[in-house]
């Protein structure tokens, strides 16, 4: 049962006071710093989120241009380099209002967001009074003692990072540290001790194989595949995912390190030989990329989700997220591309880079013309998997050797695998390691912990995956289909942070794959995101309903681990239990290790339920 806290006033409490507003204009919804390439460009600044779903459309423009003459007026006084405004008006009529951009020196990125901030309010200031955008010194002064004193807690960061760029090697900074090359060719300083460029032994300093990736689905299972590559290789791998952050069989940090500080972690780690990043849309929109420099990188796929933040509205949107890891290929690097995806497709004519693609089809739309300019792919043909470069068809292994596509049940780990093994060739993997991974990674549990891990007991079998989104529940469900059972179950739960169409279409995407016996509806308390408690079960049961389960097929559980336990309970021999996890993983994969250890099977006591893994 959720209590809610009664009011303050009821229980005699003074009313706290009201904290004051976090930006100068309540029009700015967003701050933030980008301290790699972004959506807007190669090089750090400064983005600034505006809503402006109370000014006329007609007055939209006018606020742009004042604003980039107000930012323009401060940099010029601040005597920094010139810049080219980026101007983003979002698509949705709902959310009226654009990202603005402007480039700024890395060690003044803190200033840069104040004088983002402070050029809207003086645009705002001209627009209400319709006149025209003036200096403003007093502000000028403020803001070159501010930046005066972020470059003194930074000294030498902008020389540095300007020479480690011209000699074309790594440079990585938070507000702690700063490290020049990559991994074993890595140097690395405390920010505040960061000596001169001219007193660094640049000739020690090399970047190693970096590879970026990214996509809506397949992230991290193809993250660990190509980690597993480059281990099989001999090169003692660094990698960081969704689930942690390792150097070879040692976790070094635990939790969702798929953004920038997963990244700078790997990279300057001195023991790492080659490093392999995932690389989620939200820390590129956040913070953009931590590295300038990637040997290749790849794209899995692009579906609908997180739509509504940071502008991004439509598929074509968010592949352009996606597409910004293309800023930090180095010269002659690749981009590996799903030829599978409709998105992708549409949008590649548009992007500078040295293209290759990967498909589960044979012939693949473009596979001629790709082998005719000597281009590189992947693809499935006769139930094996091929490398094609120039002139030549490397042929894999067969696809039920490979314990990661559950004898072909799972065409989207198909997908995984052939796009792993053409960016790990691109990465510069050797083919018999690519082999000799794709025939036994996923053959035991620790391969790859909550990604599509088939349990068995008795004659229950469980499918686990993180599947969070319409087309990854779409994949999971269909494998699930696949396998012969009396009855199925699914788990169906969400993050708050998604609409209520969201959640409908989650609904839609299991349903229209797969029939279901039974449904539970999970409560996730941490990850509530703003929605009351009990109101996405009452849109998942509903939209239940609507499309014809009985509402006695329906239970909502209040917690993800409690959900996981339930759906066992319920189990008998011959079912297939379908069980997306979120937030609780660590704690429901101990607990199923349990149930294999002791043997369990339908009918017998279910074990304790372990304590959550620290």
């Amino acid at each position: 049962m959720t209590v809610i806290p009664p009011d303050a006033a009821s229980v005699g409490l003074s009313p706290q006071p009201s904290e004051p507003p976090e930006y100068p204009s309540p029009r700015i919804v967003d701050s933030r710093r980008l301290m790699g390439p972004n959506l807007h460009s190669s090089s750090e600044g400064a983005a600034l989120e505006v809503q402006l779903a109370d000014v006329p459309v007609s007055a939209h423009r006018r606020l742009y241009d004042a604003w980039c003459m107000a930012a323009g007026m401060q940099l010029r006084a601040l005597e920094w380099p010139g810049a080219e405004f980026v101007v983003q008006p979002h698509a949705s009529g709902d959310a009226a209002g654009a990202t603005l951009f402007l480039p700024a020196p890395v060690d003044v990125l803190m200033t840069a967001t104040e004088l983002a901030e402070q050029a809207w309010v003086i645009a705002e200031r001209a627009h209400q009074i319709e006149g025209h955008v003036h200096g403003d010194a007093v502000l000028s002064e403020r803001l070159r003692v501010m930046a005066d004193t972020e470059r003194h807690s930074k000294p030498n960061l902008e020389a540095v990072h300007r020479v480690a760029r011209m000699r074309h090697v790594t440079v990585t900074f938070d507000d702690e540290r700063v490290s020049i090359g990559s991994g074993t060719g890595s140097l690395s300083w405390l920010l505040a001790e960061l000596p001169h460029p001219s007193d660094i032994a640049w000739e020690t300093v090399r970047d190693i194989p970096v590879t970026l990736v990214t996509g809506s689905n397949g992230k991290t299972t193809t993250t660990r595949i190509l980690a597993a590559m480059w281990r099989a290789a001999g090169k003692v791998t660094g990698w960081c995912c969704s689930d942690g952050v390792w150097v070879d069989d040692t976790e070094v940090e635990r939790g969702d390190y798929s953004g920038p500080a997963g990244a700078r972690v790997v990279l300057q780690d001195d023991r790492v030989e080659a490093a392999v990043l995932e690389t989620a849309r939200g820390g590129m929109l956040r913070r953009g990329l931590a590295t300038h420099r990637a040997t290749a990188g790849i794209i899995t796929n692009i579906a609908a989700d997180h739509f509504g933040e940071y502008g991004v509205h439509t598929l074509h949107d968010l592949a352009w997220v996606k597409l910004i890891i293309r800023h930090a290929l180095e010269e002659g690097g690749t981009l590996v591309l799903n030829a599978d995806d409709e998105t992708l497709c549409e949008v590649a004519p548009s992007v500078r880079a040295n293209i290759a693609w990967f498909s589960t089809r044979a012939h693949f739309v473009g596979l001629e013309q790709l082998q005719q300019s000597g281009g590189l792919a992947g693809t499935v043909q006769d139930g094996r998997a091929l490398l094609l470069t120039p002139g030549h068809s490397h042929d894999l292994g067969a696809i039920d050797d490979m314990p990661l596509a559950l004898g072909g049940a799972a065409p989207h780990n198909v997908a995984n695998l052939v796009g792993a093994s053409v960016v790990a060739y691109a990465s510069g993997v050797p083919l018999d390691a690519i082999r000799h991974t794709l025939v036994h990674f996923g053959a035991v549990p620790s391969d790859n912990p909550g990604r599509l891990q088939l349990y068995r007991f008795g004659g229950v079998t469980a499918l686990v995956d993180y599947a969070h989104n319409p087309d990854g529940l779409a994949a999971l469900c269909s494998t699930a289909n696949a396998l012969p059972a009396a009855r199925r179950l699914l788990l169906l739960g969400q993050a708050g942070n998604r609409d209520d169409d969201q959640l409908r279409a989650l609904v839609s995407s299991a349903l229209s794959t797969t029939a279901f016996d039974r449904v539970l509806i999970k409560e996730m308390p941490q990850m509530l995101r703003g929605r009351a408690p009990g109101e996405i079960p009452a849109v998942f049961a509903s939209e239940l309903q609507r499309r014809g389960m009985p509402a006695d097929r329906i239970q909502v559980v209040n917690e993800e681990f409690a959900a996981v336990r339930e759906a066992f309970a319920w189990a008998r021999d011959g079912d297939v239990l379908v069980c997306p996890v979120h937030v609780e993983k660590a704690r429901v994969l101990a607990w199923l290790s349990r149930l294999r250890e002791q043997a369990w099977k339908p009918g017998d006591e279910l074990p304790d339920t372990p304590t959550q893994p620290s």
